[in-house]
């Protein structure tokens, strides 16, 4: 067993959507309206402040690196130009349910773009789990890097972190409320066919995920301190300790055996956003990560 993830970094209020890209882990924090990235030295670097009072979320790229960045509220995809200019690359408000959230880009620069659904805060506070795992579905979205936005898949209970497969052909989803991981398979064109369970987690709610070299999934889970190792019949492989309740996580560092995991106390906003009470923490695993994120 991995054994304990350990904090690297604090000062977070809520941490989503990490990423390793080159030498450093980069991640939004909702709270503070800043995607931020870390290195060696463990201290946070703002890279990108959202304007207005956006809150970032799911991260990727372009091929030709310019940044994507999910700006929850006003449900669009952010890109940042060479010239540090950011401009809006996709306007989802007309699929997207609710409050967009997490994304993956893909090696052709489609991103595939969940969304809540409903709003959650208010669910929690009103309604009972029962209400909660069965009731309202979201959309799926897919961007094409020309920012013309498409219905990737309907019906999806909270579809949250993603990944792609190495080869590019399957995407795998994180449906929270229906406690499963939902593949599909990629078409050229970026549309998604073949829908299928990929893994039932038994009761477990899957937020943040990644893949590694094995082709198993990493899966943060926010109703406990926990990232827990799944393979595609639902068996879990391994489990790491996170401290509070783990919203995201990925691998990274220099031979990609390190998995960061993004942890808070809470996942109301109006709680999270009070103090920065939030953490990454690390710990080094067996296998290294792959595909995308």
């Amino acid at each position: 067993m991995a054994g304990s993830a350990e904090i690297i970094a604090t000062g977070i209020y809520f941490g989503e959507a990490p990423r390793w890209r080159g030498d450093r882990l980069w991640f939004s924090d909702f709270f503070a309206h800043t995607v931020y990235s870390v290195g060696g030295d463990h201290v946070l670097r703002p890279e990108l402040v959202v304007p207005g009072d956006g809150r970032p979320s799911g991260l990727g790229w372009l091929p030709d690196g310019r940044l994507l960045v999910v700006s929850m509220l006003d449900r669009t995809v952010l890109r940042r130009e060479p010239d540090g200019a950011v401009v809006t690359h996709a306007d989802l408000s007309a699929l997207a349910e609710y409050h967009c959230n997490d994304m993956v880009v893909d090696a052709a620069g489609r991103a595939y773009v969940g969304n809540f659904g409903f709003d959650l805060d208010h669910a929690i506070r009103t309604e009972t789990v029962t209400q909660l795992l069965h009731e309202r579905m979201a959309t799926l979205v897919r961007v094409d890097p020309d920012g013309s936005v498409h219905v990737a898949a309907r019906d999806m209970k909270f579809p949250n972190g993603a990944v792609i497969t190495p080869d590019g052909r399957t995407l795998i989803v994180a449906e929270t409320l229906g406690q499963t991981l939902t593949a599909f398979t990629i078409g050229e064109d970026g549309s998604l066919h073949d829908r299928r369970v990929w893994a039932d987690l038994g009761g477990r709610a899957p937020d943040g995920i990644c893949l590694d070299a094995d082709g198993d999934i990493w899966v943060a889970n926010p109703l406990a301190p926990e990232a827990f190792l799944v393979a595609e019949d639902g068996g879990v492989v391994d489990v790491v300790d996170t401290g509070d309740p783990c919203f995201a996580c990925t691998l990274g560092g220099p031979d990609g055996r390190t998995l960061y995991c993004l942890t808070a106390p809470h996942s109301l906003a109006d709680v999270a956003a009070r103090e920065a009470l939030g953490a990454l923490r690390a710990v080094t695993v067996d296998t290294p990560g792959a595909g995308s994120p």
